[in-house]
């Protein structure tokens, strides 16, 4: 199975699922950021105030953050192609709801519910890893996250023509309800054209659900401590949709933290139920794994796909005031920073498998760190195609790491592959969460700063990266089984 050739033209095998499967996310994010390039037609048609149009836009990514660590449970448990299927004909429904939406409440409700359709990235991670050697796991797996990842300037190609053929006020309305209707189409496809695994491979799954397992009690503690962000995250959104913009009373959002402070013991119990009897009888050290591994692709994941988030949400507004340009050219100009992802992710993933996954990864944070300090320059003194191309030099650096980050993924554990990618995945939007409330709070320049010094921590978190090592079952050519190599 190693000396396959990876043909991307081919729609058969290996091939033919990681077609599937980028399609799979792609349409996803198509669903995901549909309301972003008809935010004008939305809030007209709506009558929405300016803050009400900020509502949306904080509460599409609320639920990604914790969706995308319990999809990444039921991917481990019950297969990515059924999670993967589901997902998408339970996306579709919020589509439908804030097509229809007839004012704010409506519509801030179906944008809140849709946030889970974010979750559906992690699902391919694991269904590419069961099909893809390790050798080509890094290629195959920025493929799908480049390509997949696509999705959203897709949307913003296609839905604003979708309306305008329709043409009216409620033009938006079929464009957005379009998606839907795709991507409940698409989960039948899927569902009925992928298998989890290649014939006569086995699927490993986690002994117990309900929290990710470890194999040592030094790894539990810091468990304990990776959640903290993430529910700080969910607070600080709360903070943002109450005092900010003045969404629920502070009254309420005192409730909510209550809440998420309830939330986050419960979490402990169960996290606590599930490695009980790991905790009181360690496992022989064959079948441990360093949880250190997943800290520092979470750091890194924040870094990378968290500033990505945050900088292709403000770049054209960036380009326009720096460089007085008008919103059309530099909304074009920001949207090349998406762009980048068709290459980039994979170049990324593509590198790992030649040169290494920590070496790769030292460089292209570095990069990371230098892009961003660079982008702190930049002021009205610059020529604007020097300007430009420092942000797509910056990108493919920041895109490279991801898909970096997601070639070691799946080479930690393999029967928590979808958990990993989970809370790995919810990393980044915590991230994202992070750089936009720093953005409301300083300069651009001193926006970019701060990227670029949590990127030189991303750095030092890499030394104490090591790399994978041991071994992975995987099926050769005549259908049987074999122990592979790792490293």
């Amino acid at each position: 199975m190693t000396s396959e050739p990876f043909n991307l033209l081919s729609f058969r095998g290996k091939i033919k699922i990681l077609h599937l499967t980028w399609v799979a996310f792609f349409i996803t994010f198509f669903a995901w950021f549909n309301h972003a390039p008809l935010l004008m037609a939305i809030a007209k048609s709506l009558s929405l105030t300016p803050d009400q149009v900020k509502t949306l836009l904080i509460l599409n990514v609320a639920l990604t953050i914790p969706a995308r660590i319990l999809v990444g449970m039921f991917t481990d448990k019950y297969g990515p192609r059924l999670t993967y299927s589901l997902l998408l004909a339970i996306g579709s429904v919020p589509c439908f709801i804030f097509a229809l939406a007839d004012n704010f409440i409506q519509a801030a409700i179906g944008r809140f519910l849709l946030g889970f359709i974010g979750a559906g990235f992690v699902i391919g991670i694991r269904m590419v890893s069961e099909w893809f050697p390790v050798r080509q796991l890094g290629t195959a797996e920025g493929i799908y996250g480049g390509w997949g990842n696509f999705g959203s300037a897709a949307a913003a190609i296609s839905l604003p023509a979708i309306a305008l053929i329709v043409g009216g006020d409620n033009g938006w309305r079929y464009a957005i309800g379009l998606t839907g209707i795709i991507a409940l189409i698409y989960s039948v496809i899927y569902y009925f054209s992928v298998t989890d695994t290649p014939k006569g491979l086995a699927y490993f799954k986690p002994k117990k659900i309900g929290g990710m397992e470890i194999t040592s009690r030094g790894d539990f503690i810091l468990l304990l401590i990776v959640k903290v962000p993430i529910y700080a995250a969910l607070a600080l959104l709360t903070w943002r949709l109450s005092s900010g913009i003045g969404l629920f009373s502070n009254t309420t959002a005192t409730i909510i933290y209550c809440g998420l402070g309830l939330l986050y013991m419960l979490d402990t119990h169960k996290t606590y139920k599930v490695n009980r009897e790991v905790l009181n009888n360690p496992p022989a050290p064959i079948h441990r794994y360093k949880f250190k591994q997943v800290v520092v692709l979470n750091l890194l994941y924040f870094a990378t796909f968290g500033s990505e988030l945050a900088v292709v949400s403000m770049l054209p507004l960036f380009f326009s005031e720096t460089f007085t340009l008008d919103p059309v050219k530099a909304g074009l100009l920001g949207s090349a920073y998406a762009f980048m992802n068709l290459m980039s992710r994979p170049a990324g993933g593509l590198i790992s498998d030649r040169w290494g996954r920590r070496p790769t990864l030292l460089v292209l944070t570095a990069g990371l760190a230098l892009g961003y300090f660079t982008m702190a320059l930049i002021d009205t003194q610059w020529p604007l195609y020097l300007a430009v191309a420092a942000a797509m030099a910056c990108s493919f650096f920041v895109q490279a790491g991801e898909g970096a980050v997601f070639a070691v993924v799946p080479l930690i554990q393999r029967r928590l592959t979808g958990q990993i990618a989970g809370i790995t995945g919810a990393y980044g939007n915590v991230g994202a969460v992070f750089y936009l409330t720093v953005l409301s709070l300083v300069s651009y320049q001193e926006f970019f700063l701060v990227i670029g010094i949590t990127a030189l921590l991303g750095f030092a978190a890499v030394l104490l990266l090591e790399e994978p090592e041991g071994q992975i079952a995987e099926t050769l050519p005549d259908g049987s089984v074999s122990m592979i190599n790792v490293a």
